[in-house]
């Protein structure tokens, strides 16, 4: 056993492969509607974030309020390029079955977004219920602490006993400001250039690159 009474799993790149696939979707509506947007620029800015708080990011760039089709329309296409395009992060079922301890999801993502990949990949039962999203369960998402800490508290488990797994700063900032031992997982398919020392700038007590290296970190010697 580790030293850990729960992990809380953040949902796109930790378990679904599809921080790419999300934001090379939003970078192509935001060149749509005339703010000319990289696939870097968009993780850059946007990933780890719901959509209440990417809206504000967006419209300031624009200079007006968004196009009202832009959301759904960004839904639409990231659930049609999930049909063929969507994997789980590389290790991350093989982790799933190994370790013992109970285990939520705590993301930025809409609820049907993470049950639709969960059911893509198999792994609905290893979850239950314990799916928490900063789009329904909190008003204030991510860096805020408020979506880990009511996480922790519906599983019951005291903050400090709480590992999260993130692949964002915005993550995991929000994961230190609840009092939480952090990893930053640098296991996507997105991650790149001074990816893993942004993860430490944010204050990742560890910074790893893949699941098996996570799983050493946890087996006790």
């Amino acid at each position: 056993m580790s030293d850990y009474d729960l992990i809380i799993f953040d949902y796109d790149g930790v378990v679904a492969d599809s921080e790419r696939l999300n934001n090379q979707v939003l970078a192509d509506l935001l060149t749509e509607i005339g703010i000319e947007t990289s696939l870097d620029e968009a993780l850059g800015t946007y990933m780890g974030r719901r959509w209440l708080d990417c809206a504000p990011l967006i419209e300031a760039r624009l200079g007006r309020p968004a196009p009202d089709h832009l959301r759904g329309e960004w839904t639409r296409r990231c659930h049609d390029a999930a049909q063929t395009g969507l994997r789980p992060v590389a290790g991350f079922l093989e982790f799933l079955k190994s370790r013992p301890e109970p285990r939520c999801i705590a993301s930025s993502s809409p609820p049907d977004w993470i049950e639709m990949g969960l059911d893509r990949f198999g792994a609905s039962d290893a979850f239950g219920e314990a799916i928490f999203s900063a789009a329904v369960h909190v008003q204030r998402g991510k860096p805020h602490p408020d979506l880990f800490l009511h996480a922790a508290d519906v599983m019951g488990v005291k903050p400090r006993r709480a590992l999260v797994i993130e692949d964002t700063p915005t993550g995991v900032t929000a994961g230190v400001a609840a009092g939480m031992t952090v990893v930053g997982l640098c296991a996507g398919g997105h991650v790149r250039g001074d990816h893993a020392e942004r993860l430490h700038a944010a204050g990742a007590h560890h910074v790893l690159d893949s699941y098996a290296a996570l799983s050493r970190l946890l087996t006790p010697a």
